[in-house]
């Protein structure tokens, strides 16, 4: 899975008049569990875009004064007018443990269903998957390929080597629908040949 570095710096305040000269400074308050003792610090709104306002999961490199740990996103407000990110939360990476992350659904192929005027639906765009950091994929691929109208692909139908999915198995991720084009040609057909 890929990392992206981010730096902060230390909280020598914890309290609101403190995270909100932060946030006037541009940076945004954090703080990092799963340690031993919970860190707190602030790192630039301008850093976490690149992690935040994309579809893509990444681990996360901290560096709060010298001190490097690897990392992923565990919670994030947001303001509920301006949406800035207000406070954000980093849960301590620990190669041992298992993480629950969900990552984002890739298709792959092309469906003979859509071919023939079936309409492709993607239900789930991420799954919630339970893994240990270093089993972690940057997307899960669902092939399509054999996919006809009426048919689905299922959570149950996926095979994952050292990954558990925690969606519910009867969950469908993608199915390909009866198009309104492809439902009024086959009945132009059917009363044709009457």
């Amino acid at each position: 899975m890929k990392s992206i570095a981010i730096s902060g710096s230390p909280r020598e305040n914890v309290g609101k008049r403190d995270a909100k000269e932060l946030r006037y400074q541009g940076l945004v308050p954090a703080v990092l569990y799963g340690g031993p003792t919970q860190t707190h610090f602030a790192v630039s709104a301008a850093d976490l875009r690149a992690v935040v306002y994309t579809p893509v999961v990444h681990f996360i490199d901290l560096d709060v004064a010298g001190a490097k740990s690897q990392a992923i996103i565990k919670d994030i407000q947001f303001h509920p007018l301006t949406e800035q990110i207000i406070h954000i939360d980093f849960l301590l990476l620990d190669e041992k443990k298992p993480i629950t992350i969900e990552i984002p659904v890739k298709l792959t192929g092309t469906s003979p269903g859509v071919k023939v005027g079936g309409k492709l639906v993607q239900k789930l765009r991420k799954l919630r998957i339970k893994a240990l950091p270093k089993d972690h994929l940057d997307a899960i691929e669902v092939s399509i390929e054999s996919l006809e109208v009426g048919k689905s692909v299922k959570v149950s139908d996926l095979k994952l080597e050292k990954l558990i999915i925690t969606n519910a198995i009867e969950d469908t991720i993608v199915s390909v629908t009866t198009s309104r084009a492809l439902r009024q040609a086959e009945q132009e057909a059917a009363s044709g040949k009457k």
